[in-house]
């Protein structure tokens, strides 16, 4: 693995702060520490991440007096004509720029780290996610879920590297644009750091909540699943089985199984990602075992007393249900949950001079 003293690469478990790893970076970071301690414990699939220092060394060939930056950080934010017109101009100046070169060989030492011990068989290199890391993404005020670009299935360096470009760029995709417009947020403390993690090859995948996303409920645990990869949910090819799970008795209370037409399958040695029709005997079939929701049920517990607030976190079971549950788990992301931490933030009304005007302004007559 890469250095912890690389300013452009650093091994994941070393990633601490989102100023420098990137909101899901520096969680996933946090995850890979804490995985071998928890109770239960979990695990991370192994990665580095190229950090935002990275991402200001390419900016510097880009957009080395900051002009473009300046010219996005000006747009209205009601004006979407001219932030498609802006963003599409500066992803197309970062993809078509060269990594400066001690970026790229950073990031090559990293990739080549990850394949070491592989063997002779593993072709072009390991297959490895690429993920959008932006260092004000995941954060309790703001998510930019889905709005910057993941690649999964890319094997071999320069693809890794094209992939890590392709991330850049995404920072200036119109949604991500328009939301930071929507926020004020300063375009000049914008960066991206990328996440590259091994791809896992899971029997099934998706997401859970620490805090029911209906109702806001935070005794129990929310699952959703699909067959093969998480990305099925992401691109909405599925419909999940859902799942609530009491954190407190550990009973499932409720489980809806839906039909899942779609499949989303990993295929290792730089073949990538296919998505295809659901075997028939699978569609109908509950994505997961009892054992398995309980003990995801009870990961995702361990992992939002781990952070202190309710948590949305991604996971994938690997392997079949003859092993220990548990141990098949793996995580791939964990952030604070938004909507209804807004809404327990918000004042219920606004102040009165007098708590009497609260009741008074029920009925519209003014003391």
């Amino acid at each position: 693995m890469p250095a912890v003293t690389d300013p452009f690469v650093l091994p994941l478990a070393a990633a601490r702060d989102a100023a420098t790893a990137g909101g899901k970076g520096a969680s996933l970071g946090e995850l890979a520490r804490a995985g071998a301690t928890a109770a239960p414990a979990f695990a991370v699939p192994p990665g580095f991440v190229v950090t935002a220092g990275a991402f200001a060394a390419a900016m510097e060939a880009v957009d080395p007096g900051g002009a473009l930056r300046r010219e996005v950080g000006s747009l209205p934010a009601a004006d979407l004509a001219a932030i498609a017109r802006a963003g599409a101009a500066f992803r197309e100046r970062i993809a078509a720029a060269p990594l400066p070169a001690a970026v790229a060989s950073a990031i090559e030492s990293g990739y080549a780290a990850l394949g070491a011990g592989a063997g002779a068989d593993a072709g072009p290199g390991p297959d490895v996610a690429v993920r959008s890391s932006a260092t004000m993404e995941d954060s309790a005020a703001a998510s930019f879920a889905g709005l910057q670009d993941t690649y999964l299935g890319v094997a071999g360096a320069g693809p890794v590297l094209d992939h890590v470009r392709r991330c850049w760029a995404s920072l200036y995709n119109d949604e991500s644009v328009a939301y930071r417009r929507r926020l004020g947020m300063a375009e000049r403390d914008a960066a991206m750091a990328v996440v590259v993690q091994r791809m896992v090859r899971p029997r099934a995948a998706g997401v859970m909540f620490t805090r029911s996303p209906v109702s806001g409920d935070r005794s129990v645990v929310a699952i959703e699943g699909t067959w093969g990869l998480g990305s099925a949910l992401v691109a909405g090819d599925v419909t999940p089985d859902s799942f609530v799970i009491s954190k407190i008795t550990g009973e499932i209370t409720s489980r809806r199984v839906s039909v899942k037409g779609r499949l989303h399958s990993f295929i290792p040695n730089g073949r990538g990602v296919t998505v295809t029709d659901a075997p028939a005997d699978l569609r109908g079939r509950p994505c997961l075992t009892d054992e398995e929701i309980r003990a995801l049920a009870a990961v995702a517990k361990a992992v939002e007393a781990r952070y202190g607030v309710p948590q949305d976190i991604e996971w994938a079971v690997l392997g079949e249900p003859d092993a220990a549950a548990a141990e098949r788990i793996v995580l791939l992301q964990s952030r604070p949950e938004t909507v209804w931490a807004a809404k327990a933030a918000a004042p219920v009304a606004a102040p009165k001079p007098r708590p009497a005007d609260h009741v008074l302004a029920l009925f519209g007559k003014p003391l």
